[in-house]
């Protein structure tokens, strides 16, 4: 039987015949405006006073803007107008954009806050954020926030609703707290944005949350399906005359390290090494900007958090690392979770990164352009290479976009064939189509890949195809991915090759009218299904589910699964090193599961997920969970706790695989705090010791003190251990 690829559409067809389908949806959404633009919409005006940020709002400024009122519910209904109000007031000078909220505290008792820790997570804080469209596009922007007790977050917004606060820059903020309400003042650099010059209008949007009356709320209204940063129901800012265009400006930020490290398990003795280097911020226009890192050195980094590994394939950890983060979404988002072509965790984990630039903004107000080029040191068994992205995009209607790429590894190292048995270079080019409604509703992708490596052929490619569509009530979605055997993304992620893959998904929720506390209830089923190349069944998996959801936003979800797996190669299903299943062997098992998240709001929170059923050709039985105290607003302590009794007929492993978590964050103030987290994983027999002191002593600027140490976890004899100290500065 040939492969089932000779009897198919060839994926550049199938790519084309995605596009064609997706764009017949377009027709019918790319002349929508974004929904609330016309209708909301606020003016801004010069001032030319000093304001200073104090969260007073005393200034004559404040007193002749424009005002933002009349919030509206999010969640949990998107109906009637908040109970928590809030008032914004807007202006600006040459240098920033200043925003003043006044937050309305209708009921008595302390605010909940997690921590002063920058970069707060949204659901466990009373905070107030605004969310600014600068270029215009419903799809990327910018979210500056502060808790109730003055703590900052900062992030981009991408894909429309998608936020990252991974991303850092200077701007000032102050909280002051009152009975029955708070007030916050923020200046946001021009300087830190990016936009066209010669503009005068931008979207924006004001959010709230407010954890005593359990409401979020907006400015501009905003369906409770969609994230309240969503920028297609962003309004209008209004711009009393055209923004400047900004000229060449630089920021340049150096670092320097010492660390000492024993390395027991390997028998190397106690020894000491310091670094070095710098990143340099190029501005070139107020929509295109230049990052330069030269030695950079992410000892500051809070190591992965380690996972409970019951998988027959490579585990995804996300990236940490500030460079590749900041910018990222040009680069990240190429292909799914099934096969990324750019991954940037391959770059710099075993072999030290020397230097690497990215250059990414817009050309125009269509075109978007992103270049990065990294080179890495060799060190053991690593050579040394050249890692290089290129990335065009080009945005078509109202909220899609058609994207052509490269990737390209390369060794740079002079090498003979007994040393290094791989390939010479790996080269990854795509062409994919992003496509979203101005209403959010409706989201697809379509992509294709090819991989050029010396002997590629056709089956090195990859192709995939998604759309869904989200309404208050339905959610629907179908993706399907043909991963050729060939397929090699040296520079990417690549979770199974040989595969074609095809997932159906749909939910349903019911909103009780005359339930006092039941918000939403309601089923939800998946099918998922892998094919060999030959069309034969190797993988499947069906789901249903239900799903309970409380006003206080706890949440209860039941559901039921039924698994099949031919196994492609030999397994060890519970990855402890023992006798392994055979390839070609066929296992069907069902097992149930049931997860509860209680209320964030309370200082004690918890979330609990255990399930009992087949496993393979015997039983699993597992329960893990999350528990947290907050102990306001200093900070929190934790316990991850994640356990699997898995029963096999010998010759097999049984195993019972323990993995513990305790963790503390602490933030004596908004600039000083001291986390901490252990891991306990007796699957790989490591105890590992996270320790991280950071005092931000400028802004973006920061000392940073980290131990790490891995022991058995038997007799808990010391592995290795390590002490780093890192200094770095902003210049600017």
């Amino acid at each position: 039987m040939r492969d089932f690829h000779e009897f198919m559409i060839r994926p550049e067809q199938l790519l084309l015949l995605c596009m064609f389908f997706l764009s017949g949806e377009i027709t019918l959404y790319s002349q929508d405006k974004a929904v609330n633009r016309e209708k909301y919409r606020i003016n801004i005006k010069q001032t030319g006073e000093t304001i200073k940020v104090d969260g007073l709002l005393n200034e004559e400024s404040w007193k002749g803007t424009e005002r933002a009122g009349n919030f509206t519910r999010v969640t949990p209904v998107d109906t009637g107008f908040a109970v928590a109000q809030t008032v914004v007031y807007i202006t600006y000078d040459k240098s920033y954009l200043y925003v003043g909220a006044v937050c309305f505290d209708p009921l008595p008792g302390k605010r909940p806050v997690e921590s002063l820790r920058r970069d707060f997570e949204f659901n466990r804080n009373d905070n107030f954020r605004v969310h600014l469209d600068t270029y215009n596009n419903l799809t990327n922007g910018y979210a500056f926030g502060v808790s109730a007790a003055g703590a900052q977050c900062d992030g981009v917004i991408v894909n429309g609703s998608q936020s990252s606060f991974t991303w850092d820059t200077k701007w000032k903020s102050e909280v002051k707290s009152y009975d029955d309400r708070w007030v916050a003042e923020m200046a946001i650099p021009f300087r830190s944005l990016r936009y066209f010059g010669g503009e005068n209008e931008w979207g924006i949007n004001f959010g709230r949350l407010d954890l005593k009356t359990n409401e979020k709320s907006a400015w501009a209204p905003v369906p409770r399906q969609f994230p309240h940063n969503s920028l297609p129901y962003a309004g209008t800012l209004l711009w009393d005359k055209p923004l400047d265009k900004a000229g060449l400006r630089l920021s340049f930020i150096p670092y320097a390290t010492s660390r000492v490290i024993k390395d027991t398990e390997a028998g190397h003795p106690v020894s000491w090494k310091w670094n070095a280097g710098f990143d340099t911020k190029m501005i070139l226009s107020t929509s295109m900007n230049l990052d330069l890192t030269v030695n950079p050195d992410y000892s500051q980094v809070e190591e992965d958090r380690q996972q409970t590994n019951l998988d027959r394939f490579e585990l995804f950890y996300p990236e940490r690392r500030q460079f590749f983060l900041e910018n990222s979404d040009l680069f990240a988002n190429l292909g799914n979770s099934q096969a990324q072509p750019f991954f940037s965790r391959r770059i710099g984990l075993n072999v030290p990164v020397n230097f690497g630039g990215r250059l990414t903004g817009r050309i125009g107000n269509k075109w978007r352009i992103g270049m990065m080029d990294i080179q890495t040191g060799s060190k053991g068994d690593y050579l040394s290479s050249n890692y290089a992205v290129a990335v065009l995009q080009r945005e078509i209607f109202s909220r899609s976009s058609i994207v052509g790429f490269l990737v390209n590894k390369e060794i740079t190292q002079s090498y003979s064939d007994a040393e290094f048995t791989g390939y010479r270079y790996n080269r990854v080019a795509g062409l994919e189509y992003n496509f979203a409604t101005a209403d959010n509703r409706w989201q697809g992708k379509a992509f294709w890949h090819q991989s050029f490596y010396p002997g590629a052929d056709r089956n090195a490619a990859a192709f995939s195809g998604n759309i869904g569509y989200s309404s208050q009530y339905l959610k629907a979605a179908i993706s399907q991915s043909w991963i050729g055997s060939d397929y090699i993304a040296e520079a990417g992620y690549i979770r199974r090759t040989g595969i074609y893959k095809i997932t159906p998904s749909v939910s349903y929720l019911f909103y009780p009218s005359k339930s006092e506390r039941i918000i939403s209830h309601g089923p939800g089923a998946s099918f998922d299904v892998i094919l060999d190349p030959r069309f034969n069944l190797t993988d499947r998996e069906t789901e249903l589910s239900y799903t309970i959801g409380w006003r206080d936003k706890s949440q209860l979800s039941v559901s039921l699964q039924e698994e099949f797996v031919q196994l492609d190669r030999d397994y060890d299903p519970t990855n402890t090193g023992g006798e392994k299943l055979a390839a070609g062997d066929r296992f069907q098992w069902i097992s149930a599961t049931a997860e509860f998240t209680s209320d964030a709001r309370r200082l004690f929170n918890y979330a609990l997920n255990a399930g009992i059923g087949g496993y393979y050709n015997g039983n699993r039985w597992f329960v893990s969970g999350l528990m947290n105290y907050r102990v306001q607003p200093y900070g929190s302590i934790g316990m991850s706790v994640n356990y699997n009794d898995i029963s096999l007929p010998g010759p097999y492993n049984s195993a019972r695989l323990v993995l513990l978590g305790p963790t503390m964050d602490i933030t004596f103030t908004d600039n000083l705090f001291l986390s901490a987290f252990v891991q306990y994983n007796n699957q790989i027999d490591n105890l590992n010791m996270n320790i991280r002191f950071q005092w931000r002593f400028a802004p973006v600027s920061d000392l940073y003190i980290v131990y790490t140490g891995n022991s058995y976890t038997g007799d808990f004899t010391n592995k290795n251990r390590g002490l780093v100290v890192k200094l770095s500065y902003w210049f600017n």
